[in-house]
């Protein structure tokens, strides 16, 4: 996870110390994680003004283009996000005045030995471990606002312990972690509506009528102000720009440098929620935003670097973390738009983990990709490749199995394609991390 980094063997020395605490069965609770903050004096009451972030997919992309637009209007912005792609540090982003930077290696592996030494044998999630950290940093550190993202659900997170943020947000929900979280998108949609708090503003994107049903009884019962897409404001794609509309006005902004027609809707929520949550920002930092924005690993061009190097001429090498069925749907809307602008062959270059759908995920690319090229991804759970290269050949696309990231490029470039294909990595976030170390192009 922190190859290359000097100082992170004690991280991943008390990474594996907690793990041994893990409890057996991950039964959703806050018990474990509240009794850490009390042994560490409550932290999470010392906090800067918090927007709490759930959903399925697009969360991290809102919190991205939050992040863009706050610190265009000259705030210090904290940020707590997961997983990480390269290293443990990705999670914790302090705020500072002219952006914002990652932990270092040297605070965070201090911090996160106080939270092992206070929470001493008792049983705790590595998770509910870096939740406390985080708090022990974000108290720590001055800002003026903490962007928090849900780990799993919503209602029993660690992150939930926050009583009063400015803003909720709840992103587009799906059927994933379905072993925690139900079968069902109410049951889901439950679990993510409970980061409502009473009286405060909450921002939901378009969501499937029955989650929405959800989340709109529990804000009734809770009075906090729900701000819907496509009811209470809009963010549509006009003339290549962003025209963002709801009761306070219209923005007219540029198109976010985010590629994908969903990226749309994850600025559209991050301007609602900025906008509910009583924060006064200028229209020019909503502007700088889009523009400025930055997510590793979400349709991110590989342009430079060592794997970019191994692409065949001419070709275009993209990745993309998106993990399940509706990532899939974006991701293949997204590689559409691209075809349409400069036609390529697209090669898919997939791993995946063995708790995604992968036939629901893979789908989408029927009749859009040539070849599907299955990898390994280096854990525990993952699809072995040839087992994945089966599916892809069930769902109708013409599959093989390689080794490892570097010979599945040099096969990608030996497929005989005129004119060069787009090659795009994808299937999960671990993959894109393990990519994005070998390409020597980790998150900043």
């Amino acid at each position: 996870m922190s190859a290359g980094h000097a100082n992170s063997a004690p991280i991943d020395a008390m990474l594996a110390r907690l793990l041994a605490l893990h409890p057996k069965r991950i039964d959703l609770s806050l018990d474990r994680i509240e009794r850490l903050l009390a042994a560490l004096d409550h932290p999470e009451r010392r906090l800067p003004p918090v927007i709490h972030v759930a959903g399925t997919n697009g969360k991290g992309s809102t919190i991205a283009f939050m992040r863009a637009i706050l610190e265009a209007a000259g705030q210090r912005v904290h940020a707590y996000t997961s997983p990480n792609l390269v290293r443990l540090n990705e999670r914790f982003r302090l705020g500072q005045s002219g952006g914002g930077k990652f932990v270092g290696d040297a605070e965070l592996g201090a911090v996160l030995a106080e939270c092992e030494a206070k929470n001493g044998d008792a049983p705790i999630t590595v998770f509910e471990i870096e939740t406390a950290a985080a708090f022990v940093l974000f108290s720590r550190h001055p800002a003026d606002v903490l962007l928090l993202e849900v780990g799993l659900g919503g209602r029993l997170d660690a992150t939930n312990v926050v009583e009063r943020p400015l803003a909720s947000v709840i992103t587009r929900l799906s059927l994933d972690h379905r072993e925690f979280l139900g079968d069902t998108l109410s049951a889901i949609a439950s679990e993510k509506a409970g980061i409502l708090k009473r009286d405060v503003p909450a921002v939901v994107t378009s969501q499937a009528r029955e989650a929405l049903a959800v989340i709109e009884r529990q804000a009734a019962r809770l009075h906090a102000p729900l701000s819907i897409a496509g009811e209470d404001w809009t963010a549509t794609e006009e003339r290549g720009g962003l025209v963002y509309q709801d009761g306070n006005g219209l923005l007219d902004l540029p198109a976010p440098k985010l590629y994908g027609r969903h990226q749309f809707e994850n600025a559209g929520a991050a301007v609602a929620a900025l906008r509910v949550s009583g924060l006064k920002i200028p229209s020019a930092a909503f502007e700088a935003g889009m523009t400025r924005v930055e997510w590793p690993a979400r349709m991110q061009r590989l342009s430079h670097g060592r794997l970019a190097d191994l692409a065949p001429p001419d070709s275009e090498l993209w990745l993309d973390g998106g993990h399940n069925a509706d990532g899939g749907q974006a991701i293949a809307a997204a590689l559409a738009d691209l075809e349409e602008r400069v036609s390529r062959p697209l090669v898919l270059i997939i791993g995946m983990l063995a708790t995604k759908d992968s036939a629901g995920f893979l789908k989408n690319f029927a009749g859009l990709a040539r070849r599907v090229i299955a990898v390994p991804i280096h854990q525990d759970k993952a699809v072995p490749a040839m087992a994945l290269a089966e599916v892809a050949g069930q769902v109708g696309i013409p599959a093989l199995a390689r080794d490892d990231i570097e010979s599945a490029i040099d096969v990608a470039g030996k497929l005989d394609l005129h004119p060069a294909p787009r090659i795009l990595i994808t299937g999960s976030l671990y993959l894109a991390g393990e990519v994005l170390a070998a390409n020597g192009t980790p998150p900043e």
